[in-house]
C-alpha cells in the first residue's frame, strides 16, 4: 500500500477517526491490526515473517534482565541477532550468493544450474530488523528496560507509517509514547499535515518529474551523449533525496497527527561540506544505528588511526551491503568509506600543518561552498554505481562522462523536462539553502497565516508541476 496511491488514502482517512474515537488497549489492538492489514496489502505471507521476528526478539528481550548471569543474557543476545541476520540474510542475500556460485562454477566449467530456488524479497524487511535488532541490544547494554507487553512491543514493530521504510525509530523513543493515549492535538494535526504536504512536493513534484530524465539515460546509456548522462547522475541525486526524504517527512508526519513524534531523517544533506557531515544529514536513522552499534563496538577512533580507518570502511560496506544484494551497493558503500578516511587524513594533514590551511589562501566562504561542490561531487559519482542496473554499465557510464567528449546541448535528449527538472533542482536548493539564515519552521509554525500560506503554494504548486502515475518509492525495494 503505497502513500500515494487511493488504497492508502481511503485506509488513513478510515483509520484517524477510529484512531481518536478509541482509548486504552481498544486503540493498541486497531494500531496493530491497522499495520498488518497495510503490510499484508503487499503480500500476506510477510505478516509469518514480521510476526516470528516480533516474537522472537520480544522474549529474547524479556530473558536479558539477570543482571547476575551475563553468560545467561549474552546467549540470548546472540540467538536473537544471529537469527534477526540470518533471517535477513536468507532472505535479502540468498539470490545474491546464489547467482554468484553459479556463475563460478561456470567459470570453472562445470554446468551451474539456473533452476535454483528464487526468494521473493519481503517489502522493509531491512528496516524493521535493524529496529528489532537495536531493541534488544539496547535491553543488553542497559539503555533500556525490557518491554513487557507483547502489544505495545508488536506496535513498536510494525507501526504502519514507518514500517516499510523507516525512519528507524529506536525503542527508546517509541516505546514510551505507547504508554498514554495520544489525545487529538490541533498543534500536532497542522504540523503532520505541513509535513505530509512538504513530503509529497518531494517525492510527486522533485522526485517523479527527475525520474522522467534518470530512467530512460540508466536504462540504456549508451544511447545518450556525455553532457546527458552527466545531467542523469544530477538529477538522479536529487530524485533519491526527494524520494526518500519525501517518504520519510510523509511517515514523521502522519505519526504526528496520531501524536507521536519521530526524529528527523534528513536534514538538507547537499549542503554539507564534508563526508562526514553528509552522513550527519543523510538518512540520519540508519546512519546513526551504524555508528552506535557497528562502528562504535568495533572501536570506532579509540584504537589508533589504522583501526579507526578499519572500522570507517567495514561500517560503510557493511552499509553498502545492508543496501542490497548487488557487487553495486558494497562498491557505493567502498567509496563512501574510502572518502571518510581520506577526509580524516586531509583534515589531521591541515591540524599539524596550520599556516598551510586552505583557509589561509581563499575567504572561507568561498572555501565552504567549494568543499560542498567537491562533496557532491563524489557523492554523485557514488550515485551511479547506487543507479546502475549492474557493474558494467557503472563503468560505463563514469567513462563516458570523464572522457570529456560528446559534450553538446543538441545531444541532450527530453529538453523540456530537462529544463523543468533543473528549474525545480534550483528551488528545491533556494528553499533549503534560505532554511540556513532563517528558521523557516518556526516562523510557520509562529504564525498560523503563513502555514496556510505554505500548504497552500506548496498544494498549488504540486497539482501544477506534480508528476502523477503511482511511481513506488525507491527504498521499497530495500
Amino acid at each position: 500500500m503505497l502513500f500515494n496511491s487511493i488504497d492508502f488514502i481511503i485506509f488513513i482517512l478510515s483509520f484517524i477517526p477510529l484512531y481518536f474515537l478509541t482509548k486504552g488497549k481498544t486503540r493498541l489492538w486497531l494500531s496493530l491490526g491497522s499495520s498488518y492489514l497495510f503490510y499484508g496489502w503487499w503480500d500476506y505471507r510477510f505478516l509469518l515473517l514480521i510476526s516470528v521476528l516480533t516474537l522472537l526478539n520480544f522474549y529474547c528481550g524479556l530473558n536479558i534482565t539477570g543482571k547476575t548471569n551475563p553468560k545467561r543474557n549474552y546467549i540470548f543476545l546472540s540467538i536473537s541477532v544471529i537469527s534477526s541476520l540470518l533471517i535477513l540474510g536468507f532472505f535479502k542475500y540468498y539470490n545474491f550468493f546464489t547467482d554468484n556460485f553459479i556463475s563460478m562454477l561456470n567459470l570453472l566449467g562445470f554446468d551451474g544450474s539456473s533452476n535454483a530456488l528464487r526468494i521473493i524479497l519481503p517489502v522493509g524487511i531491512s528496516f524493521y530488523t535493524f529496529q528489532t535488532m537495536s531493541y534488544t541490544l539496547d535491553v543488553y547494554n542497559k539503555k533500556i528496560e525490557p518491554e513487557k507487553s507483547l502489544l505495545n512491543f508488536a506496535i513498536f514493530v510494525a507501526f504502519f507509517p514507518q514500517l516499510v521504510a523507516g525512519p528507524i525509530v529506536r525503542a527508546s523513543c517509541f516505546i514510551p509514547q505507547l504508554k498514554t493515549d495520544r489525545a487529538f492535538n490541533s498543534e500536532d494535526i497542522v504540523n503532520g499535515i505541513r509535513l505530509i504536504i512538504w513530503g509529497f512536493f518531494l517525492k510527486v513534484v522533485i522526485a517523479d518529474s527527475l525520474s522522467m530524465v534518470v530512467d530512460i539515460r540508466f536504462e540504456n546509456p549508451a544511447c545518450h551523449n556525455a553532457l546527458s548522462m552527466l545531467i542523469g547522475v544530477i538529477f538522479y541525486a536529487f530524485q533519491i533525496y526527494g524520494d526518500f526524504a519525501g517518504y520519510s517527512l510523509i511517515a514523521i508526519g502522519v505519526a504526528r497527527i496520531l501524536g507521536f513524534k519521530f526524529p528527523v531523517n534528513f536534514d538538507r544533506p547537499y549542503f554539507a561540506s564534508n563526508f562526514s557531515e553528509f552522513w550527519q544529514r543523510w538518512h540520519i536513522s540508519l546512519s546513526s544505528w551504524f555508528r552506535d552499534y557497528l562502528y562504535i563496538p568495533l572501536g570506532g577512533n579509540r584504537s589508533g588511526e589504522l583501526k579507526m580507518y578499519r572500522n570507517l570502511l567495514i561500517t560503510m560496506l557493511l552499509g553498502g551491503l545492508w543496501h542490497g544484494a548487488s557487487w553495486n551497493f558494497i562498491i557505493w558503500g567502498g567509496i563512501h568509506g574510502m572518502a571518510l578516511m581520506i577526509q580524516r587524513v586531509w583534515h589531521d594533514f591541515f591540524a599539524k600543518k596550520k599556516q598551510l590551511s586552505p583557509s589561509s589562501v581563499i575567504s572561507i566562504n568561498a572555501l565552504k561552498l567549494l568543499k560542498i561542490i567537491f562533496t557532491f561531487s563524489i557523492v554523485c559519482l557514488a550515485w551511479v554505481f547506487f543507479r546502475s542496473s549492474n557493474l558494467n554499465d557503472s563503468l560505463y557510464v563514469i567513462e563516458k562522462i570523464f572522457q570529456f567528449e560528446d559534450y553538446n546541448v543538441s545531444g541532450v535528449t527530453q529538453k523540456f523536462h530537462v529544463i523543468k527538472g533543473a528549474m525545480l533542482i534550483c528551488i528545491l536548493v533556494f528553499i533549503e539553502g534560505m532554511s540556513f539564515r532563517i528558521n523557516t519552521t518556526n516562523l510557520i509554525n509562529e504564525h498560523a497565516y503563513l502555514t496556510m500560506l505554505w500548504s497552500a503554494g506548496l498544494l498549488v504548486f504540486i497539482a501544477l508541476f506534480g508528476t502523477f502515475g503511482n511511481n513506488s518509492f525507491i527504498y521499497f525495494q530495500f
